[in-house]
């Protein structure tokens, strides 16, 4: 097998792109569905199997948009492209995903932080409780986390639409780029 298919060519996204595609996009639906979960039937046991993974999977997601970003920029130029005015419109749509993708999370990291309550994804003590909250901390993602993220739930399920129009309306192959 050629190492080739790792990595992105102009004509199709390699193994690694695909792979953190497909991987982030099952675990967002899992994020997603438990939210839906509690805004439609509240605290309930199964909201609480389904979404309580939410703070650890939601850090697990960071790291993974973190990690892909990075591979992207050093994948950059051999990318397929994304010509003309759809091009364009599909690089601020992907560009938009992307900054959600970072702030969420960012704003529930500082939410953490800020309650003084301790934070140790898959056992590793990343923030220690303390005894007092800081409030500044917590109020931006008081404010804007959910929004956010049924913003990127809005524009994920736009992106989805995207590629199936592609696929099949367009017939151009764009969705066989990454499947």
């Amino acid at each position: 097998m050629s190492t080739a298919c790792w990595f992105d060519t102009p004509e199709r996204y390699g193994r690694i792109s695909r792979g953190f595609h497909w991987l982030m996009a099952a675990l967002f639906a899992w994020q997603f569905a438990g939210a839906l979960l509690y805004v439609g039937i509240g605290d309930t046991a199964v909201t609480r199997l389904v979404g309580g993974s939410h703070f650890t999977l939601g850090f697990t997601l960071f790291v993974l948009v973190l990690l892909r970003g990075l591979w992207g920029l050093a994948n950059l130029k051999s990318r397929p492209p994304h010509p003309g005015r759809l091009g364009r419109a599909a690089s601020i749509g992907h560009g938009v995903i992307y900054g959600l993708m970072v702030v969420i999370p960012s704003l529930a990291l500082l939410r953490q932080y800020g309650s003084g309550k301790p934070f140790a994804p898959f056992g590793i003590p990343l923030m220690p409780e303390r005894d007092t909250k800081i409030a500044w901390m917590m109020a931006p993602a008081d404010l804007f986390h959910a929004w956010l993220g049924f913003t990127l739930l809005a524009v994920v399920l736009g992106h989805s639409a995207m590629a199936l129009v592609h696929q099949r309306v367009w017939k151009d192959h764009t969705l066989s780029r990454m499947t």
